[in-house]
């Protein structure tokens, strides 16, 4: 068995840990405590733990369990400031908080691990449409704006985001909804723009009692996360924008008519029995993406919405420009983006870093849209957004 973690491969078998293809030195008590650690990855692990599994029960003293977790981090780049990947829980024990793939999980289909806990519920906008709207776990909150698709149930099986949720979950209260013609809201939606789209964040920002949040918006959501921060800057702690755009595919100067083209292949793509352009939209965002991430993507799209629904909500994002409230948002802003999005552009990505104040601009490698969580850049994703949170 191998576990792959932030370009790091620990190898069971062969003993080995690697950065790349460098093989890193390491102790042998060193070794196995980072195999228990990340073996045991959904908790916390105690002292008492680590002498069972490590020293075979042996009571060895506080300095040497510490020496040996100091010396695990820093074979994989973590310290005891940053605690990234390995993080101490007070008067509890440690645990390994890093993003991890086994071998076994990236090469063949596995079944989906149960999901967590969270609480479903409802509120009502200005205009009378119902939001679904989920909260899960505890602590500060953080608010994930919708995006292009989104599931309250199904997110937590999908290659993008189900690490990453159950990671900001672990120390945050998450709280996701659907918007307004997808999931699990009202599909009878009327309106659909791009005021709509904020408007839902709003109702769901307020019904949730959120006084002061992180805001995390991906892709479209970028665009609401941003207009929701200018109007409301009391409310915004930190703010996360990921493969995102200020600007639809409307803006003065752009190719309105090849957007056209790509929203008629839209139109007739998102019907089930057009498979051949369904694929082509696939990878038009997914290039990268194997064959059951791809056909994950197929699923959601039909999962989460009507096709009357989709070209609403495809035509709302071609209006979006929030370029004028770049410079009026006045919180911690960290943006990521790959470089090669075949989708968005990194440009769009600059343009937004270049607009708000103070914000850092974290440049992914990678060519799909979004990061599937056994792509290279993972591990680097998590890490910046966990770090920014932290």
């Amino acid at each position: 068995m191998r576990f792959d973690f932030s370009g790091y491969s620990l190898d069971i078998g062969r003993r080995e840990l690697r950065r790349g293809p460098n093989l890193i030195d390491i102790e042998p008590q060193v070794f196995d405590l980072l195999v228990y650690l990340i073996e045991n990855r959904d908790r916390v692990v105690t002292k008492g733990d680590l002498m069972a599994a490590v020293w075979g029960g042996r009571i060895v003293s506080e300095s040497t369990l510490t020496s040996r977790i100091t010396t695990a981090r820093k074979a994989i780049g973590d310290t005891g400031e940053r605690q990234h990947l390995i993080r101490t829980i007070s008067r509890k024990g440690v645990r390994f908080v890093g993003a991890v793939a086994g071998a076994a999980e990236i090469d063949a289909p596995s079944e989906p691990s149960p999901e967590p806990r969270q609480e479903i519920r409802f509120c009502t906008t200005s205009d009378s449409v119902r939001i679904a709207y989920a909260v899960t776990g505890e602590g500060t909150a953080l608010l994930k704006a919708a995006n292009w698709l989104s599931h309250l149930e199904y997110d937590w099986q999908n290659p993008i985001w189900r690490n990453l949720l159950r990671s900001i979950a672990t120390d945050h209260q998450l709280v996701r909804y659907d918007e307004r013609g997808t999931g699990l809201s009202d599909r009878q939606a009327g309106e659909i723009t791009f005021d709509t789209f904020v408007r839902d964040l709003e109702s769901v920002a307020d019904a949730a009692r959120l006084d002061r949040f992180a805001l995390f918006g991906a892709s479209r959501g970028c665009a609401t996360s941003i207009a929701y921060a200018a109007r409301h800057p009391e409310r915004v702690s930190r703010l996360i924008l990921y493969g995102g755009y200020a600007r639809g595919r409307h803006h003065p100067g752009s190719d309105t008519g090849q957007a056209d083209a790509f929203l008629t292949l839209f139109r007739e793509g998102f019907a089930p029995e057009n498979r051949t352009i369904r694929q082509m939209l696939k990878y038009s965002i997914f290039p990268g993406g194997a064959d059951q991430q791809l056909q994950w993507f197929n699923d959601l799209q039909h999962l989460t919405t009507s096709p009357e629904n989709a070209v609403k909500i495809r035509q709302a994002t071609f209006e979006i420009d929030v370029t004028e409230l770049l410079s009026q948002v006045a919180v911690p802003t960290l943006v990521l983006h790959c470089r090669d999005d075949p989708a968005e552009p990194f440009d769009e990505a600059r343009l937004i870093a270049a607009g708000i104040p103070g914000s850092r601009l974290v440049a992914l490698e990678g060519r799909n849209h979004l990061v599937f969580d056994s792509d290279p850049a993972w591990g680097r994703l998590h890490e910046e957004i966990m770090s920014f949170l932290s």
